[in-house]
């Protein structure tokens, strides 16, 4: 992943709507949520949300697909495992234990809810 990429990721994520909206999305699996029920279950309006999944659209974090009249969500897994690759390519300077905490996540199968990886 190029830096300017990452930035742009890092930067949608930095805002508490968008965090809530990409964590809902990545617990919903590739399945998706309608944007209405996503605009219901984190209580903000709709131009607020609107805004918020086209910022995270734009840096690549979520797709969306239109199925009758409601518009589905969903987190782009891709893009985050390449961030997160790309944010512990050089961690832990050779002591692994650094970054044991994370491996056990992933292990435990806390990580890629919805079967992604």
């Amino acid at each position: 992943m190029e830096i300017k990429i990452a930035v742009t990721a890092l930067s949608a994520l930095a805002h508490q709507g968008r965090l809530s909206v990409f964590r809902m999305l990545v617990q919903a699996g590739h399945e998706g949520i309608p944007a209405g029920e996503i605009a219901r279950r984190l209580d903000v309006p709709a131009n607020t949300l609107s805004a918020n999944l086209t910022i995270l659209g734009h840096a690549g974090l979520v797709d969306s697909r239109r199925e009758g009249r409601s518009i589905i969500y969903s987190a782009r897994y891709e893009t985050m495992t390449a961030l997160l690759e790309y944010l512990m390519e050089d961690c832990c300077g050779g002591s692994p234990e650094i970054c044991a905490s994370l491996a056990d996540v992933a292990l435990r199968g806390r990580c890629g809810a919805g079967g992604a990886a």
